[in-house]
């Protein structure tokens, strides 16, 4: 993928720092607006990162980050030199997104897409009874837990790793499905799905015990179904220095003690 570097548009996550680096990269390489840009360059961590690449879903524009967050996973290291030749050589890596369906208790339905991962959670102190459905079978009668979530490959290192699921290759057809806290079953740790699969939630006892459902940082509380899958549609396409592309990252989030 050959980056056009003509219109570059720089946003920034609004700390002192990175509002100081795109005022900087900004008058070495002018400013094309977002709506114009043939490449956005973010300026922050992960999660600006995560709202940018929202922002360009569809519209086919690749995202290049430098890091000025805790992490920084999604990023790559920031310098003000040769911007224009970092982009050209850069490697990308496409990631397709989740597309979550809702249906709430009081009959209402809502929809989101997510990156990383789509995540049942517990609203009160009690936990949450989920039955688990894959391509219209039941696999999980029922699941008490915290919470569960169905992950991308790419969101496989974030909330997902945290929940003792497992890492996914970064271009692999697959799914992670990993519950959070489970109680029982007591030693059901989750599951490896085809990215093809259709996974379907249905909450119970949901006066008792209401669920709320996330997609990445969309939230809809009081869900009484939720419905996901990927959605082969739509794409967004990271850029990385050659030799720290997300392949490699993911490798090495593996061999990490």
């Amino acid at each position: 993928m050959q980056v056009n570097t003509s219109n570059i548009s720089f946003v920034s996550s609004g700390t002192a720092d990175a509002e100081a680096a795109m005022a900087s990269l900004r008058a070495q390489y002018g400013e094309a607006g977002f709506d114009n840009a043939t490449a956005i360059v973010a300026l922050g961590g992960d999660g600006l990162m995560l709202q940018t690449l929202h922002r360009t879903m569809g519209r086919n524009i690749p995202v290049y980050g430098m890091n000025f967050g805790s992490v920084g996973f999604l990023m790559n290291d920031f310098n003000t030199e040769d911007l224009t030749t970092r982009l050209a050589e850069a490697k990308p890596t496409h990631i397709y997104p989740l597309s979550m369906q809702v249906v709430c208790e009081d009959g209402t339905e809502h929809s989101a897409l997510a990156l990383n991962e789509v995540s049942l959670f517990r609203m009160t102190y009690q936990a949450i009874k989920v039955e688990i459905i894959v391509d219209g079978n039941t696999r999980l009668t029922e699941l008490t837990c915290d919470g569960v979530l169905l992950a991308t490959p790419a969101g496989s290192t974030a909330y997902n790793l945290s929940a003792h699921g497992p890492i996914l290759p970064i271009d692999s057809p697959l799914l992670a499905l990993t519950p959070i806290s489970p109680f029982r079953p007591r030693r059901w740790r989750g599951a490896i799905l085809p990215n093809e699969a259709i996974v379907t939630f249905r909450t119970r006892e949901t006066d008792k015990r209401p669920t709320s459902a996330v997609a990445d940082n969309v939230e809809f509380q009081r869900v009484k179904e939720v419905t996901v899958r990927e959605d082969r549609s739509r794409r967004v396409t990271l850029l990385f220095d050659p030799g720290t592309g997300l392949d490699e990252r993911v490798l090495s989030e593996q061999f990490r003690y």
